[in-house]
């Protein structure tokens, strides 16, 4: 007998024939004696509709209200699959973030979780239920309830797998696994069988949506086994066999392994939510870079890509990139309190860039691998704004407008192509 945490996402739960399919599929796996414990997100749209009441009322509500609000759409949720699962003779029980006691700090919209307390749920799983999960939830010292960002359900679903020693985290989506990009870009994109978690990571980081980082990143701490899984492909039943494994969806490992190894890029991933500011004419000088990021950091701005131009008669030009949401919000706070005390001469931007990125594990024992991309894209006349690399993936910033062309031409550069025959994404 194996425990086992599933998480559904919101598409998974859009409807209610699909929460009975949920369902159904719990059912199975706790008909083969398993204990599974399953998180849940909110109906597909139901938070999108939350957020667009409170903006009805204000653009800028108060954040423990906001996490009041947007959570209620998780609590239908969990209460739907239970009130399912009972239906054909499962013993469940719902539990919100707070009923199983997952601390977070007080940071509402984005709070990071401190601890969990197991003794509630093994209490109901001994007793054989099956327990559902609120996902993206917590609760603060205050008692207040907190949310994890958006996506986190996923992260809900790992840390619950690490703090029950789960035998396996299986992330339920729309897609039968991780794939070499994102199929809707290139027909070519190919499922892998498995991908390390520093790969996956990166993925995530660079704007891969199959799972959000954070959720990796507690995977990867804890070395919870990962998988991602179609909730629309019944053979995503597997039965595990005596060391308690699969050989369905995508596995993330700590091992390499020599087909890993062998495999110098695992996938490219791209990012929309992009954009550009410029600060041009200042001196360059230490504490530069300091004085124009600073007050944009302690905005809660998330700063991504950075460069800094050759000094030219004392003077240079500082560019970085922040997401698109964040963009007018950054060029306000640099325009009012930053331009006149750093004496630059221009503050400018764009919001029509797009990032895209090769990542592998192989990158470290290849040499070339940076040139050929960038060949690669200039043969296709797509020009490079910025870059940024690390040691498993190269990334640059260019117009959105050549975002699929470049995609579909690295992934061919660098044999991702999917062969005839080979298996395709779920649903598309």
């Amino acid at each position: 007998m194996a425990l086992i945490v599933q998480k559904y996402g919101g598409t998974s739960m859009g409807n209610i024939t699909r929460i009975k399919n949920v369902a159904a599929r719990v059912k199975r796996w706790h008909d083969n004696g398993h204990q599974v414990v399953v998180v849940v997100s909110a109906m597909s749209g139901e938070t999108n509709r939350l957020i667009g009441l409170a903006r009805e009322i204000t653009n800028d509500p108060d954040p423990r209200e906001y996490d009041q609000m947007v959570c209620t759409g998780e609590q239908v949720s969990i209460s739907l699959l239970s009130m399912a699962l009972q239906a054909i003779g499962i013993q469940a029980k719902s539990m919100t973030g707070g009923q199983v006691a997952i601390r977070t700090d007080d940071t509402h919209t984005k709070a990071r979780i401190q601890s969990i307390d197991t003794d509630a749920i093994f209490h109901e799983l001994n007793a054989g239920r099956v327990v559902v999960v609120a996902g993206f939830q917590g609760i603060d010292e205050h008692g207040d309830v907190t949310t994890l960002g958006r996506g986190g359900s996923d992260t809900t679903g790992v840390a619950l797998a690490a703090a029950l020693k789960a035998d396996e985290c299986q992330i339920y989506t729309d897609v039968d696994g991780v794939y070499t990009t994102d199929p809707r870009v290139t027909s070519k994109a190919k499922k892998l069988d498995k991908i390390t978690f520093e790969e996956m990571i990166e993925m995530a980081s660079l704007g891969s949506k199959v799972l959000q980082i954070r959720s990796v990143e507690f995977a990867g701490k804890y070395q919870v086994p990962l998988r991602v899984l179609s909730s629309f492909d019944d053979n995503a039943d597997g039965v595990f066999d005596d060391n308690f494994k699969q050989n369905v969806g995508t596995l993330i490992t700590i091992d390499e392994g020599d087909d890993m190894e062998r495999a110098v890029i695992s996938g490219i991933a791209f990012n929309r939510d992009e954009a550009k500011i410029v600060v041009r004419g200042v001196p360059d000088r230490p504490g530069i870079a300091s004085a124009i990021l600073s007050p944009v950091s302690s905005a809660n701005i998330d700063i991504d890509m950075i460069i800094q131009n050759a000094s030219v008669d004392g003077l240079t030009d500082f560019s970085f990139t922040v997401q698109r949401g964040d963009y007018e919000k950054a060029l306000k706070i640099l325009n009012e309190r930053v331009k006149d005390d750093i004496g630059a001469s221009e503050i400018s931007g764009a919001d029509d860039v797009v990032k895209v990125s090769i990542v592998g594990v192989g990158m470290r024992s290849h040499a070339g691998v940076a040139s050929k991309m960038f060949d690669t894209l200039a043969s296709n006349n797509i020009n490079l704004q910025m870059i940024s690399t690390s040691e498993i993936k190269v990334s640059v910033l260019i117009q959105e407008q050549h975002l699929e062309k470049a995609v579909k031409e690295l992934h061919t550069a660098f044999g991702l192509d999917r062969q005839d025959g080979e298996s395709k994404v779920a649903g598309l």
